[in-house]
């Protein structure tokens, strides 16, 4: 199944995060803290969003640093996506 995100709305894949502190702890998945940093899965088109043209600035491909507490998170054919706004993306990591 494919998402095909809406105006200025991003499909995002959070990469692996460390499962283990510096230290060598090794931290359970309820301990560890949402990844802040992603792949760009599916991109929307863009357009007028609340009376304002958005032009969007990230590709598929993209790796981006997404703000920690947003988007939706979906699950999708076992595949674990956040949907997050463009203006959610603080920056594109290159």
């Amino acid at each position: 199944m494919k998402v095909k995100p809406l105006a200025d709305r991003v499909v995002v894949k959070a990469t692996e995060s460390e499962e283990t502190t510096k230290s060598g702890i090794v931290l359970p998945g309820s301990a560890q803290e949402k990844p802040q940093v992603a792949q760009v899965v599916e991109v929307g088109p863009g357009g007028i969003v609340d009376g304002k043209e958005v032009v969007m600035e990230v590709k598929v491909g993209d790796k981006v640093i997404v703000s920690k507490y947003a988007g939706t998170d979906v699950k999708i054919d076992g595949q674990e996506l956040t949907i997050v706004k463009q203006s959610d993306i603080l920056a594109i990591v290159e």
